[in-house]
């Protein structure tokens, strides 16, 4: 039997250790209710670890003025409180910017699930927790088991209270230690009846409300029972980790169908637990079909809040588009390989369950092997506005829907009216079907079954005999009221349907397409400033607000502001704010619970793990009640396109950065390699002719010490040569090659050339083709003087001494060019393209240099704006051409 652990269980246990070593570890105190002892037990292991030599300090502790607690506190450091003044009343609150500057090893943060004053950076004291956390300081905290948000509804169930002051589970699951704090139910009642918790009065009505027997045993259980799990979850990472053989349970995947409905968050928060017991990941999944196209806001705003709530619990979410709930939800569970479909019971009556089918049966026939949990639950009532008599805006449109459809109705009337005595009534019935086909197309649902239904009582009414009354005279006609009733009913019903998957399609062909502009427009652009305002520009274009984007510097690391719109105007508090995003990874600002005084929404721009910049957008009027749901993933998924676009020009530019580094280092090599032998044989030439003076002056004649001197000063030419080339390729390298264009004759250019020559040019002929008509040319005169001096003394060293070496020029068009013929041995077709590179060197007969003479004419003529190039002459040898501009000789007489 294989027991050795699995390798990925144990890689992710692996990286859950190191990242929890370099955060803080947190300690949570968990009781079942207030007054079993949570401060006092927590403060108790804080004065142990202070006396172990921690560095312990007290960030927020509420004593509730109880002596035995204010006791424990003797001989600790408490950090003062920051002091806040909302709505004229002095507020105190934890200062987590002064323990972040004090830095303790270990700091005591009392009641986590609290509510901050608005106005601070966390809108929740657990956010400030992690915040201490991630800045590696250890907490111990305190908080109770009705505060946990997976258990919040089943809290609500038992006690009758709503505790709004909730916690994500995560907090609990990530703590590194949980210690259970435990009194049986006597002795807290004792203590709250003796004003050990709250005082006479507070005490009678908690008794009342809350301290009920019945209420603190379920809570007690619900605390023994989270802390069980815990130290079950515990013991099966620890068996895992070390091979221990056990009964390990089969993957689970859970999945949760999730609506408009008040239901839903039920729904979410039973999932979490069913998939905390299971030891299951789990998924929240919300299906757009034709049936929910049309939500209210206020439906969009419950989806979209039971999607985040999924999501802080733990789930991923996802939103699928389909015909039928049930098939859609069925097939994606199928393709992720879902065990377990969790959904709830239908809260609309039996009648219109029948009408229009149950979709838990619809699930339960599809399901194939999965099981199905059907939760239960009683509908909330509905909380109407207080002004019910004029909602603006939506009511209007509706009253004038309607009224434009009964218009139809009539006008279709007027129109068959004239046709009455000419065509049987069951004819004129098609002009009430076009206008509810009209009505369905452009007014909506509900006010083409209106249109049906006045079509009907128009039709008996008009066209039917006896005219102008209910009354019908052939009873066959009630066939055909039923008929046009039914047809326009469905027909409505299909119209309405198809027009409002049709804006749902319009709505994802709109994201799509803005997702797909910006990566077409993001493919086009290269250079992190480009990619910056590109964004911002395609941000703004789409949410229609201010946009920027805040990138760090490459030298000091701090945010810069790279790019924005021409309407954004930074906030007082805009780069603290972009600052803690960047540090932290998590958005905030206006819709979100973190930074909440700033008007811009700033969220990170993140690749794997890494956050790579800031964006900031304040949101647009006209998208503030719809940016909860799908306008958050869309700009979710538009900074993640440019979050990889900027990340893929900082690998492109250090991928380039490397390139270069290392084209350096073989530079250097290849130039070490290239010139230890061309400078070793000058300086070897040089030292031994000195040397030989030097010892044998007396015994050497004349004419030998003058042969010597001269072997020596043409060798010393040849190793300044040598270094002036090395000198040239450095400048041109680094760039430091400077340029002053003068307009000079070719006959003078070449002149220079050969009279700096004498020594190469001995016993060699010399012949130069230059038209004395020849326009002037704009040259440096020194560089070019040496990039021609390049060419000739290449066709020196591989011409025969009985061939002349021919210097031509010739204009052609606005240009001159100058070309250096010899009779060499020619260049090979395949070296052509190269000759002119770095250390390009024919085999030809032992011709030493170092490689570099052409590549310096090449690097001085580009500079000049000129072309250089070689070919093979026809009869033999080589031709080497430079190309160079003509002087504007006009501009300069003018000036």
């Amino acid at each position: 039997m294989n027991n050795r652990p699995d390798p990925d269980q144990l890689l992710n246990h692996i990286q859950r250790e190191e990242a929890q070593e370099k955060q803080g570890k947190l300690k949570i105190f968990l009781g079942y209710a207030a007054g079993v002892g949570k401060t006092y037990a927590m403060l108790e292991a804080a004065r142990q670890r202070h006396e172990e030599g921690y560095d312990v300090v007290v960030g927020y502790i509420e004593t509730h003025g109880r002596a035995e607690t204010d006791a424990l506190l003797a001989g600790l450091e408490i950090l003062p409180r920051r002091e806040t003044v909302y709505r004229d009343i002095r507020l105190t609150e934890m200062d987590t910017d002064a323990i972040l500057e004090r830095r303790p090893q270990i700091v005591l943060v009392d009641e986590l699930a609290h509510t901050n004053v608005p106005g601070s950076r966390h809108t929740r004291r657990y956010q400030d927790v992690a915040e201490l956390l991630n800045s590696g300081i250890s907490v111990y905290t305190t908080v109770n088991v009705q505060h946990l948000e997976s258990l919040n509804d089943v809290v609500n169930q038992v006690t009758g209270i709503t505790v709004h002051e909730t916690i994500p589970d995560h907090i609990l699951d990530e703590a590194h230690e949980i210690e259970l704090i435990d009194l049986p139910i006597d002795e807290l009642l004792s203590r709250l009846e003796a004003g050990k918790i709250y005082i006479p009065t507070q005490a009678e009505q908690a008794m009342r409300r809350f301290f009920r027997p019945g209420n603190l045993t379920a809570l007690r259980e619900m605390a023994l029972r989270r802390a069980a799990e815990r130290v079950d979850e515990q013991m099966r990472a620890y068996m895992q980790t070390h091979a221990i053989p056990g009964p390990w349970a089969a993957g689970e995947r859970l999945l949760v169908c999730v609506g408009p409905s008040p239901l839903s968050e039920r729904l979410v928060r039973t999932t979490r637990r069913l998939a905390r017991r299971l030891d299951a990941e789990w998924i929240a999944a919300y299906v757009e079909a034709p049936s929910y196209a049309t939500l209210s806001e206020a439906e969009e705003e419950r989806v979209a809040q039971t999607l985040r709530l999924a999501e802080e619990l733990g789930a991923q979410t996802v939103r699928l588009t389909g015909r039928s709930v049930a098939e859609t939800l069925t097939n994606y569970a199928l393709s992720r390989n879902v065990t377990k479909i969790v959904a709830g019971k239908p809260l609309r009556s039996r009648w219109r369950e029948w009408l229009h089918g149950s979709i838990i049966d619809q699930i339960l026939h599809h399901s194939q092997d999965m099981d199905v949990y059907v939760i239960s639950g009683k509908a909330e009532p509905v909380q109407k506005p207080a002004n019910t008599l004029l909602p603006v805006g939506v009511n209007t449109i509706a009253w004038q829907s309607y009224l434009f459809s009964a218009g139809l109705v009539l006008l279709v009337t007027l129109l068959g009216l004239p046709l009455r005595p000419y065509v049987t009534p069951t004819n004129l019935v098609m002009f009430y079907l076009v206008a509810v086909i009209v009505a369905a197309i452009w007014l909506g649902r509900w006010p083409a079954i209106s249109a049906s239904i006045l079509s009907v009582i128009a039709f008996d009414i008009i066209f039917v005999p006896p005219y102008y009354t209910f009354v019908v005279a052939d009873a066959e006609y009630l066939l055909t009221f039923a008929g046009l009733l039914a047809v326009g009913l469905v027909i409505s019903t299909l119209a309405a349907r198809a027009q409002e998957q049709a804006q749902a399609a319009q709505r994802r062909e709109a994201q799509t397409a803005a997702l797909y502009e910006l990566s077409k427009r993001l493919a086009n652009v290269s250079s992190l400033a480009d990619i910056a305002q590109t964004a911002v520009n395609h941000v703004q274009a789409t949410f229609g607000g201010p946009v920027a984007m805040f990138l760090p510097d490459e030298r000091t690391e701090h945010l810069i502001l790279q790019a924005k719109t021409g309407d954004f105007e930074l906030e007082t508090e805009g780069f603290a704010v972009a600052d803690w995003v960047y540090r932290h990874g998590q958005p905030a600002g206006h819709h979100t619970e973190t930074l909440t005084g700033v008007s811009g929404y700033y969220l990170p721009l993140q690749t794997t793990g890494q956050v790579i910049g800031v964006m900031s957008i304040e949101i647009a009027a006209a998208y503030r009640h719809s940016f909860a749901s799908e306008q958050r993933h869309l700009l979710n998924s538009i900074s993640s396109q440019a979050a990889l676009a900027l990340e893929k020009a900082k690998l492109a530019e250090q991928a380039r950065q490397t390139r270069l580094l290392e084209e350096t280092e073989k530079l250097q090599t290849t130039l070490l390699n290239s010139i230890s032998h061309d400078l070793r044989t000058p300086l070897a030439s040089i030292t031994g002719a000195l040397s030989s003076i030097l010892d044998d002056t007396v015994l050497l004649p004349e004419e030998a010490k003058t042969d010597l001197v001269q072997t020596a000063w043409e060798q010393s030419l040849r190793l300044n040569r040598l270094v002036g080339n090395l000198l040239d390729v450095t400048r041109m390298e680094s760039g430091a090659l400077k340029i002053v264009r003068q307009p000079y004759d070719v006959h003078e250019l070449v002149g220079v050339t050969l009279a700096q020559m004498p020594n190469r040019l001995r016993e060699r002929t010399v012949k130069r083709i230059i038209p004395h008509e020849l326009p002037p040319v704009a040259i440096d005169l020194s560089l070019m003087v040496q990039a021609l001096m390049n060419l000739i003394d290449n066709a020196v060293k591989y011409a025969p001494p009985n061939e002349p070496i021919e210097v031509e020029a010739y204009q052609e068009k606005q240009a001159v060019i100058v070309a250096v013929k010899d009779r060499g041995p020619g260049l090979p077709e395949t070296e052509l393209e190269h000759i002119f590179s770095k250390f390009v060197r024919l085999d030809s007969g032992g011709v030493s240099g170092t490689g570099l003479g052409l590549s310096i004419t090449r690097g001085i003529v580009e500079a000049h704006n000129g072309r250089v190039w070689a070919q093979n002459r026809p009869g033999g040898g080589a031709v080497f051409f430079i190309k160079l501009p003509l002087a504007d000789t006009a501009g300069i007489l003018e000036s």
